[in-house]
């Protein structure tokens, strides 16, 4: 997915607290031209918009800065808040990425059906990761990984090294961790404890 956003240069001297006043959000472009930045403004609602539709270290954000005719693809690297008011956005920053470079994102981990172990053999989904640490240039960046666990039986671990990646992209953890587990519930290991208790009496 890519997102379309238009910024303004930021003028000089300008004071963050003046612009937020105006309904102005401080941004800055990093990485367009090696160690150069730029300051920019981007209207509330229009980052308000951005970061219902895009995500940190996720999205591509196609950038058009006008003032300074420049335009292109750009990564939403950083979103500083109000300490205490998560919906108040104090400043955003871009990083600009070439068609070849490798980009180091992290995407959600979508599950899809339910386990048999489940289902089937009253085991509990354990889910140790949530989303995955990759590498991929900005043509591969993927909304979310999807997997299929309805095949996975009590008992069974699903490892990073397991995982449907599309060409371009890779894990960027080790391949032997556990991105979950099909545990065997505590009423399970009860109701087993207590007819193995039953059995004894009865011998």
């Amino acid at each position: 997915m890519t997102v379309i956003v238009e910024c303004q240069k930021r003028q000089e001297g300008s004071k963050p607290k003046a612009l937020r006043r105006e309904g102005l959000i401080p941004a800055s472009l990093y990485g367009h031209q090696g160690s150069e930045s730029i300051d920019l403004t981007i209207p509330a609602k229009v980052a308000e918009k951005l970061l219902k539709e895009a995500s940190v270290n996720n999205t591509l954000v196609e950038l058009n800065i006008p003032d300074v005719s420049w335009k292109g693809k750009t990564i939403l690297r950083e979103v500083q808040t109000h300490p205490w008011k998560s919906t108040s956005v104090y400043h955003i920053s871009f990083f600009a990425v070439s068609a070849g470079t490798s980009l180091d994102l992290v995407v959600p981990l979508h599950l899809v059906g339910e386990p048999y172990g489940v289902t089937q053999e009253g085991g509990v989904l354990d889910v140790v990761m949530t989303e995955l640490p990759i590498q991929c240039t900005r043509d591969n960046i993927p909304d979310s990984i999807e997997i299929d666990i309805s095949h996975l039986k009590l008992g069974d671990a699903l490892h990073v090294s397991e995982l449907p990646l599309s060409e371009g992209v890779s894990a960027h953890v080790e391949g032997d961790r556990i991105v979950l587990t099909i545990l065997q519930s505590r009423n399970t290991e009860k109701s087993t404890d207590e007819e193995g208790a039953q059995e004894g009496v009865t011998a």
